[in-house]
């Protein structure tokens, strides 16, 4: 018996929009408690992942420094263009400016044993599920740890017998 992504990915998603603000995304992770979100189109496709390492770059120290630097150009008098003032607004920033991009996906029909393999090889704590272009769940590690916990005999008899 070979157990598929749909049968332990998560369907309750939490998306956000390419034009939705970092600040947004982040507040809306906190409050699901989830480490990454997809972004996604008005359509449903998959655009790219915003996790919070990506968004902790932006709050890092080499990061600091340069908008230091920027910042106290400004405060010399030292124009800068209006753009690049947007760009280095935390608040300013939206999804589509820090998400990652492309993704590692997987079909719904996918062996939770590739999906297994994906988040080791790519070193990835999640794997979207993609149908027809559109994203319709999600595979995490604690997905996979869950479905381990809840049905050992089903996958011990994947592991006797992969088809």
């Amino acid at each position: 018996m070979s157990i598929e992504a749909r049968a332990a990915m998560t369907l309750d998603v939490l998306t956000v929009g390419p034009e939705e603000t970092v600040a947004s995304v982040a507040q809306k992770m906190v409050q699901r408690a989830v480490s990454a979100v997809p972004v996604v189109d008005a359509e449903g496709k998959l655009l790219g992942m915003l996790s919070e390492g990506d968004v902790m770059r932006h709050f890092g120290a080499e990061y600091q420094d340069r908008r230091s630097r920027w910042l106290a150009q400004i405060a010399e008098g030292q124009k800068l263009a209006p753009d690049f003032l947007e760009y280095v607004r935390l608040d300013k920033q939206h999804a589509k400016d820090l998400m990652t991009a492309p993704v590692i996906t997987a079909s719904p029909d996918a062996r939770l044993s590739e999906i297994a393999d994906l988040l080791l090889s790519k070193k990835v704590k999640r794997v979207p599920i993609v149908e027809a272009g559109k994203l319709v769940g999600v595979v995490s590690r604690a997905d996979l740890m869950r479905r381990i916990v809840e049905s050992p005999d089903d996958l011990i008899d994947a592991l006797v017998d992969p088809n």
